[in-house]
C-alpha cells in the first residue's frame, strides 16, 4: 500500500489550526464519563476535519475517534485519533496539547503522526522508515533511568489507581534525575522518543492516547510494553511504559 504520508501530515497541521483559533474554550466543556474526563466543541471540531480529510487520501481505511464509538475488535486498516490529547491543558490554555493519528492494521500502529500546534512540533514514522521530528530523524536517548527524566500520567480518569501511581512515582523520583508532567501522554511518549527523556509511564492509558506514540518510539528505537511485558493492543486500555532500552528495565525493577 502506499501510504501518502506528507498528504495526512498536511491534514493534521490544518487541524490544529482549529485548536489555535479557539476561543471561549470554557464555554464549550461537556462532561463525558468519568471523574476530570471533558470534551470540547473543539475536540469534536478537529475529529470531524480529520474524519473529511483523511478518508479523502486513505479512503479504505475505517475511522476510529475518541469522540465516539468503534468497534474495538476490528481487523480492518484503520485510522486511530485523538483530536486534542491534552483537553483539559487546552480548557485552561496552557499551550501542551496534541492530535494523534495512527494507521493500523488489525491491532498494531504502522503510521503514527503527533501535532503540537502551540510548539509547531510534527513528529511522525511509518513503519520500517524512521522517526522524525519536523523532517529531522530522531532517536531514543542511550541514557539510563538514574541519570535521565520520567514522565508519568495520573490516570484522572480512574482515581482507583491515584494511590499506586503516586507510590510508584515516589519510587521514580527517588531513583531518576528528577519527573515531569505534560498532561498529553501523546506529547510525552514523542519526548521519550526524540530522546529529551527517558521513560513515560501511566495506568489504564486508552488506545487513541498511545496508538501513534508506539510506531514513532519504536522506528526511534524505543520500547513500547505493558507493566507486564506484553505488546499494548487497540482493544482496551493498558497499563503501559514508554521507554529506552536500558531504562526500561530499571523502571521495571521499580514496580
Amino acid at each position: 500500500m502506499d501510504i501518502k504520508i506528507e498528504q495526512l501530515i498536511k491534514s493534521v497541521q490544518e487541524a490544529g489550526k482549529i485548536i489555535l483559533t479557539a476561543s471561549g474554550r470554557e464555554d464549550s466543556i461537556t462532561a463525558k464519563e468519568g471523574k476530570k474526563n471533558f470534551v470540547t466543541k473543539y475536540d469534536v471540531a478537529v475529529q470531524k476535519y480529520l474524519y473529511d480529510e483523511l478518508s479523502k487520501i486513505i479512503p479504505e481505511a475505517e475511522f476510529v475517534g475518541e469522540e465516539g464509538d468503534f468497534d474495538k475488535e476490528s481487523t480492518a486498516l484503520r485510522f486511530v485519533v485523538d483530536p486534542i490529547d491534552g483537553t483539559t491543558n487546552f480548557m485552561q490554555d496552557y499551550h501542551c496539547s496534541c492530535i494523534s493519528v495512527a494507521l493500523c492494521e488489525g491491532d498494531q500502529p504502522i503510521l503514527g503522526i503527533i501535532y503540537n500546534p502551540y510548539s509547531d512540533e510534527i513528529f511522525s514514522a511509518e513503519k520500517g522508515k524512521g522517526a522524525y521530528l519536523n523532517g529531522k530523524q530522531i532517536k531514543v536517548s542511550d541514557r539510563t533511568l538514574a541519570d535521565g527524566l520520567a514522565l508519568f500520567g495520573t490516570s484522572p480518569y480512574h482515581p482507583e489507581n491515584t494511590d499506586e501511581t503516586f507510590a510508584l512515582l515516589r519510587r521514580v523520583f527517588d531513583y531518576s534525575r528528577d519527573i515531569r508532567r505534560s498532561g498529553s501522554a501523546a506529547y510525552d511518549i514523542c519526548m521519550v522518543a526524540c530522546g529529551r527523556c527517558e521513560v513515560f509511564f501511566e495506568k489504564e492509558l486508552q488506545p487513541w492516547d498511545y496508538a501513534a506514540g508506539t510506531i514513532i518510539l519504536r522506528e526511534a528505537g524505543g520500547v513500547a510494553e505493558t507493566y507486564d511485558g506484553q505488546t499494548p493492543c487497540l482493544s482496551h486500555g493498558s497499563d503501559v511504559v514508554f521507554s529506552n532500552a536500558k531504562a526500561i528495565s530499571e523502571f521495571k525493577n521499580l514496580l
